[in-house]
């Protein structure tokens, strides 16, 4: 079977290190053991062959044999029917696990990535603009504690679901943004925790160190 093959960036700056997307990827290929390599497009030169794969000029990418596959809620999905780590097994649950991978996109990731350009860029003036993004995180995380109080993992056993939601939830406890959410700061700190979490974490932080 032809090894995975997960693009990303060669370098990025310090301050994404640790949350650059293709971190969901090696958390998945790692809980489900499969084999992998990563490889490298240009962080400063993204060229024609880097739009081929994501049209955006983003990352990451995984290529599976002749099927190039871009956008890490795609590739989880994809990489959820190779493995039986990354998905339930009953199909009511493998259905519960979609939901979840798709509302942590649209729903929480919605709220949450506008929230952190603030966080990132140091901008504390407060501004309309801000006060609404402050609102809109607030009412996503609301319901998410509502959640996760009565839950360990979102569709019963972990699955893409979880490692989806707890990213998006981890960027936001980078910035203090769970301090009155402790079940959302308690199903971070289990999913991370996770041998598999630990080891994708530090590959991702030692690839782009290396780059300096």
């Amino acid at each position: 079977m032809t090894d995975l093959i997960l693009t990303t960036f060669d370098w990025v700056p310090e301050m994404p290190r640790g949350h650059v997307r293709d971190i969901r990827v090696r958390w998945a290929l790692e809980e489900a053991g499969l084999a992998y390599r990563v490889e490298s497009t240009p962080f400063t030169a993204r060229n024609a062959e880097h739009f081929s794969h994501q049209p955006f000029g983003q990352v990451p990418w995984l290529t599976d044999g002749d099927i190039s596959i871009f956008e890490s809620g795609a590739i989880l999905l994809h990489l959820g029917e190779r493995s039986d780590a990354l998905m339930p097994a009953d199909p009511r649950d493998r259905s519960v696990a979609r939901e979840w991978l798709f509302a942590a996109l649209a729903s929480v990731e919605a709220a949450s990535q506008p929230w952190s350009f603030f966080k990132f860029s140091g901008d504390t003036d407060e501004t309309p603009m801000r006060a609404f993004f402050d609102g809109f995180l607030e009412a996503r995380l609301k319901h998410m504690e509502t959640v996760l109080v009565a839950r360990e993992w979102l569709a019963g056993t972990f699955s893409i679901a979880d490692i989806l939601m707890a990213d998006v939830l981890r960027l936001v406890d980078r910035f203090e943004g769970l301090t009155d959410y402790p079940a959302c700061r308690d199903y971070v700190a289990r999913a991370t925790a996770r041998p598999a979490f630990v080891k994708a974490h530090a590959d991702q932080m030692a690839h782009f160190a290396a780059a300096d």
